[in-house]
């Protein structure tokens, strides 16, 4: 008897109370976890990705349907799952959300792998096709040699960047991050050979390496790194990319002399807060032994290598007042920061502060799965130490409006094109500042106004300081 020919479906979901940033296009990358999840596949599967940011869902025949989803798009995740269980298709999640609460994925969906899928998939499928699929498959953290390279033609074709990973893995125990979690906290590496030809296959001139932190904090890690950049530069593909890392890496003028060479544009550092005493109780280790005194320093040396730099802050520490909150917002647009993404503190299910906070009932929102959609960074989902979150909401309303309107944003470009003196740089900052415009406004009529007319804007070079 001939074995029958199955059809994956992988699904992309999309939070539809939060559309902005999410919803525009040249911004997103594409979905590399169900990439690899495709790669992992039997080839005498057919594999099909259905991603939300492009087309809306609708239902198409599969034989298993595979999901992943982050804490605000569960729901959405849940709601196609139901409509295929309803029709006899087997489902099966995973991600980070379902892998901190596989018990309430497990309502949802037939199948839960928790963690990472490099180890479970095959047996997933061996399961299915036996028709014995579990509730729930674990298995330990997989080496990155074991990750074949994503099925990339299998993404939707406009997406603008590239995706792709050279590390997991996280050291550190920022209180508001579920990494070491959900990806452990040993530093694992993709081999370097690899991670150049993933690099090389992406079709798209801008590539998001996802990683955490592409630099890492030992030393083998920093030389992968660097023979990573070499290699990228060797191969003159001259793609432009852009990526994570801590505040340590201004020590390091060979990585930056190097991801320069490769094609950096910009570099994304968690600097979250200008306080002390709020970095020490979130744990932000590497900010501290680098010392707010230091920042400014941080970003110059960045700057020198024609690299931009993406500040990300957060609003609603411990210890947060209006006060504070403006203090922040006016130490954010008087840095030499030419990104800023600036979010409300998300206790997300997994991290040492959503236990925290559950456990001193500061949690505003109780009505699970429904209110996770509310875990978007953009809402006030906890109770503040030292003002009602009414208020708390307010002054970060007020603040988003100074660092992301059109004055604030034509500061920052003119800025970064002194600092790095670089025009490709200073491009790549003004429009992802007006991606993070994007977010908070949901595609204004001004947005949209502002991003069709910037190619024109930089060719003629009229923004002038104001």
């Amino acid at each position: 008897m001939a074995k029958k020919n199955y059809k994956l479906l992988l699904i992309n979901p999309v939070n539809k109370r939060r559309k902005g940033l999410m919803r525009t296009k040249d911004s997103i990358y594409p979905p590399l976890a169900l990439g690899i999840v495709a790669a992992l596949t039997p080839p005498d599967w057919e594999v099909e990705i259905h991603d939300e940011n492009f087309e809306p869902f609708e239902y198409k025949e599969a034989d298993l349907v595979g999901l992943t989803s982050l804490t605000a798009t569960i729901n959405r995740c849940y709601e196609i799952a139901a409509i295929y269980r309803e029709n006899g298709v087997k489902t099966v999640i995973g991600g980070i959300h379902a892998s901190m609460l596989p018990e309430e994925a497990s309502k949802h969906v037939d199948s839960v792998v928790i963690g990472e899928a490099e180890y479970a998939w095959k047996q997933v499928i061996h399961d299915f096709e036996h028709g014995r699929l579990r509730k729930i498959y674990k298995t330990e953290l997989p080496s990155m040699v074991d990750s074949p390279a994503p099925r990339i033609d299998l993404y939707h074709n406009a997406y603008a960047f590239g995706s792709m990973q050279t590390t997991r893995g996280c050291p550190m125990r920022c209180e508001f991050c579920s990494v070491h979690t959900f990806n452990g906290s040993k530093y694992r590496l993709r081999p370097v050979e690899q991670a150049i030809k993933d690099f090389a296959a992406i079709p798209q001139d801008r590539i998001y390496i996802v990683d955490d932190n592409f630099v890492g904090y030992s030393k083998r890690a920093r030389n992968h790194a660097v023979d990573f950049f070499k290699g990228i530069a060797e191969l003159g593909l001259k793609k432009q990319w852009a990526g994570s890392a801590s505040m340590n890496i201004a020590d390091d003028d060979e990585v930056l002399y190097w991801a320069a060479k490769s094609g950096c544009k910009l570099i994304f550092l968690g600097i979250e807060s200008e306080l002390i005493d709020q970095l020490e109780q979130s744990h932000k280790i590497v900010n501290l032994k680098i010392g707010v005194d230091r920042y400014q320093e941080v970003y110059d040396k960045i700057h020198t290598h024609e690299i931009s730099v993406l500040g990300a802050f957060i609003f609603g520490l411990e210890n947060d007042t209006p006060e504070t909150i403006e203090n922040r917002t006016n130490y954010i647009l008087g840095a030499d920061i030419d990104i800023v993404q600036a979010s409300m503190l998300t206790p997300l299910p997994g991290t040492d502060l959503f236990k925290r906070f559950e456990a001193e009932g500061r949690l505003l929102y109780h009505n699970y799965p429904e209110d996770w959609e509310r875990y978007n960074y953009a809402e006030a989902v906890f109770k503040p130490q030292k003002m009602s979150p009414e208020e708390f909401e307010q002054i970060v309303f007020e603040s988003w409006e100074r660092i992301y309107s059109i004055s604030s944003l034509k500061k920052k470009f003119m800025n970064t094109l002194k600092l790095t003196k670089n025009p490709l740089t200073a491009a790549w900052a003004f429009s992802s500042n007006l991606h993070l415009r994007n977010f908070v406004f949901e595609g204004t009529k001004e947005f949209l106004e502002m991003k069709d007319a910037f190619p024109q804007l930089i060719k003629n070079n009229i923004f002038k300081s104001d």
